[in-house]
């Protein structure tokens, strides 16, 4: 399967079709809202034209000079983004995960690294100034592991764990396992 275009221009001929009037139109309305905070450039376009929000992102990004939606190309990019201690940190659970499992593949979806194994998402990480987010993409799985984490910061979508988290391989390799499992 090809890779979804992440170049906010890949939406144009969309916008045009969707709202009837060519991109130069849409520059225009644009270069009216110039100087308005992005909240206030999508809620215009949103309330007063119906844009949906991506196709509201898509132009508002564009028109502020971001022609593209993706940010990283490797999970090498990515770590370099992120302090020494996170970059760390997460390269010892995608490592625990792809020694366990060397068909996974570990690939940047949504500007995160991410590991994949036949073609489902199974574990994830993302980075906050105070703490990384890890997932293994279900609610279900979070629950079943929570009573193991009680040390972490659990919610219904993510764990938080410390940037410099001695990394619980065991936890992890049984979260995707368990997560393997639903994907079958």
């Amino acid at each position: 399967m090809a890779a979804k275009d992440p170049s906010r221009e890949a939406h144009f001929p969309s916008i045009e079709k969707k709202y009837g009037h060519k991109m130069s139109y849409w520059f225009s309305v644009m270069k009216d809202l110039e100087g308005a905070k992005y909240p206030e450039q999508i809620a215009f376009l949103r309330e007063n034209h119906g844009f949906s929000q991506a196709h509201a992102n898509a132009l508002v990004m564009y028109s502020r000079g971001s022609l593209s939606a993706r940010r990283f190309n490797t999970p090498t990019q990515f770590y370099q983004s992120v302090g020494k201690d996170q970059a760390k940190t997460m390269r010892a659970i995608f490592k625990a995960i792809t020694t366990k499992y060397p068909q996974a593949e570990l690939v940047i979806a949504w500007n995160q690294p991410m590991i994949k194994i036949d073609g489902h998402y199974v574990f994830g990480a993302s980075a906050s100034s105070k703490h990384i987010l890890i997932s293994p993409w279900s609610a279900d799985v979070i629950a079943a592991f929570a009573p193991k984490m009680a040390d972490l910061v659990v919610k219904k979508k993510t764990i938080g764990v410390p940037n410099d988290w001695d990394v619980d391989t065991k936890l992890i390799l049984a979260m995707v396992r368990a997560r393997l499992a639903e994907c079958k």
